[in-house]
């Protein structure tokens, strides 16, 4: 079983459309999603874009705020408390990585609560643990999303996810428990990483290493879901697992692209929508 993300933000995105549409009817303006994009990375180039355009096919508006690389500590927090006090912007998201001179978990934090649409303020992590409602980190509610088309109901399985990151390892592994599976993480100082991918029923691979997980990694009849995307020398893009070897032994797999991106990007629509419902249900 292919599991074809792209397919699945498309049915997804018919539904949040709908939603646009009907708030912009009952509040006159549709979702506001406002992006600071910090100097001239060109991955982050390229990731804003897209989500710009996307944004745009939701029927949401789009703000980027392009800041010199050399921008003061100073005028980025003003710029964040300036958009958490306007009542026409919904969703707030700092595009990663920062410049060096720039603390990403002070700028982050900065941020309200209600309108952080990656879901990484101390806050919404910590109310992610306690499992009371947030807005929580968009791959790894897309990679739930997925998991669901696989399997309805996964309690009881194992889980095994390669990778700790703050924005994918660590939430993902909280979504997993609140859904009732028993969950291991591994990691770059994890012994013997065969021994545990071996144990896991749903195997999630996010931690940026190129076909890192082999045929020999995975148990037969596994869901295997592929979070990395990495650029090859020879310009091809390539997930954290060997497709080709991996697609014969699992019973469900992600492909690389088309798998996790597009879920991250609808999620982070769906997440921009929930914030302005959140802030009218509070207004009405």
């Amino acid at each position: 079983m292919i599991l074809d993300g792209k397919h699945y933000a498309a049915e997804l995105k018919d539904v949040l459309t709908k939603q646009c549409a009907a708030l912009k009817v009952a509040h006159g303006r549709a979702p506001s999603l406002h992006v600071l994009l910090i100097g001239n990375n060109p991955g982050s180039l390229v990731y804003v874009s897209m989500k710009q355009k996307r944004a745009f096919d939701f029927g949401i508006q789009s703000t980027v705020h392009r800041l010199d690389e050399t921008i003061s500590r100073e005028a980025v927090l003003n710029l964040i408390n300036e958009l958490n006090n306007s009542t026409e912007v919904d969703g707030i998201l700092v595009q990663l990585p920062l410049p060096a001179h720039l603390n990403a978990n002070e700028i982050i934090d900065t941020i309200s609560p209600e309108k952080d649409v990656d879901g990484l303020t101390s806050i919404n992590l910590g109310k992610l643990i306690r499992g009371t409602p947030s807005l929580v980190s968009c791959t790894p509610l897309g990679c739930m999303h997925i998991l669901k088309k696989w399997k309805a109901d996964i309690s009881g399985l194992n889980a095994v996810i390669v990778g700790r990151s703050t924005l994918v390892g660590k939430p993902l592994s909280l979504l997993l428990i609140h859904a009732d599976t028993t969950v291991t993480v591994c990691h770059s100082k994890t012994h013997n990483l065969k021994e545990h991918t071996m144990q896991a029923d749903i195997l999630i691979a996010a931690c940026g290493d190129p076909k890192l997980i082999r045929k020999e990694h995975v148990k037969p009849g596994a869901c295997v879901i592929d979070v990395g995307m990495s650029r090859l020398s020879d310009g091809s893009l390539s997930g954290d697992v060997a497709f080709d070897e991996v697609v014969h032994i699992a019973d469900a797999i992600t492909p690389v692209p088309f798998g996790v991106g597009p879920m991250t990007v609808a999620y982070l629509m769906s997440n921009t929508i929930q914030a302005m419902k959140n802030t009218h249900a509070q207004i009405d």
